[in-house]
This record gives C-alpha cells, structure tokens and sequence, in this order.
C-alpha cells in the first residue's frame, strides 16, 4: 500500500488536511484493488493508486458535490488513470515472476496462494477490457452495480448479465485448467 508520507510528498499537504486524509483512508482500499484486479500487479496498483488520489487532491476544487458522490468522481479519475496507463504500457515481464520469495510462515499456502493470483491474473487477461474493467470495478473496488452504472453510463441489468457471463467464463476455465 502507498505510506502515508509518500502520499503526503506526492500531494505536498501537511498533517492537518483532515478531510482528504479520511477520504484517503476509505477510498484507498477499493481504488487500490480497481487497479490491482485491471492489471494484476501491486506495484502498478499501487503508481496508480498515488496518480489518482494526487490528481483528485490537484482538482478539488472541480469536484461538483451536486452532481456525484466523491466516490464516483474518484472513480471517474481511477477510470481515465486506467486507460492513460493502458495507452502507454509497454510490454515487460513483472521482477516478482523471476523471484519470487514467500515471506509467509507457511511456504506450501504461500505458494499455493501466488499460484491461484497468477492464475486468476491470466485468467483475467483474457477478458474483453470491458469485462475486465467491471469486474474490477465489482470485485476488486467492491462497488454496487448501481455505482458502476452510474460510472459507465451503462444499465445495471447489462452490467450484472456482463458480470455473470465473465464470472462464468473465468469459473469454467478455472475448473477446466487446475
């Protein structure tokens, strides 16, 4: 996760912004998890984390309380943080899969768990970005289908049948390829 000095460096805030730090300490998890579920990497989720909240501390004074919540203005950020990332991505080969250490107690559920992250990542790889984008946006932010419609301009219907064909597909493929 991002520290909170270099949030504070990045934002160049002072200990005293109360509120942002509060929105920080709720949203941070669920954008977090949003990039972590669209690119499969911590480190990327964890740049773009940082971009989208210094972005949204830089244009604070845009946010329209009238129109969205915090929330989904932030998440409106996330969004365009994600397809700027996407535009200039470069393929490379992440540090973690040439050696990777478990620092668990336990080496077999360590490794047990990195295998299934890598096999979910892939998985996930082969989703449409649509798909992909709502699942992150459903599981790894843990937004309501209502809260996704409202970021994409699509039907909460169209996105639930979406959600349930991805889910489908990443399940058998799951079960057919342990």
């Amino acid at each position: 996760m991002i520290s909170k000095p270099r949030l504070k460096m990045l934002l160049g805030v002072s200990a005293t912004e109360a509120d942002f730090e509060e929105t920080y300490r709720q949203e941070l998890p669920r954008i977090y998890n949003f990039f972590r579920y669209q690119f499969g990497d911590d480190a990327v989720a964890e740049d773009l984390t940082a971009d989208t909240f210094e972005k949204a501390w830089r244009n604070r004074d845009r946010y329209q309380r009238d129109l969205s919540a915090f929330s989904t203005w932030l998440f409106t950020i996330a969004r365009r943080v994600a397809v700027d990332h996407y535009r200039k991505r470069r393929p490379n080969t992440p540090l973690e899969e040439f050696a990777e250490i478990p620092s668990a107690d336990n080496t077999e559920d360590a490794a047990q768990r990195q295998e299934d992250v890598r096999r979910l990542s892939i998985l996930l790889s082969r989703l449409a970005e649509r798909e992909r984008e709502l699942v992150a946006l459903k599981y790894g932010a843990g937004l309501t289908n209502r809260a996704i419609a409202s970021l994409t301009g699509m039907t909460e219907s169209n996105i639930g049948v979406i959600l349930h064909r991805a889910i489908q597909f990443l399940r058998s493929e799951w079960e057919a390829h342990p």
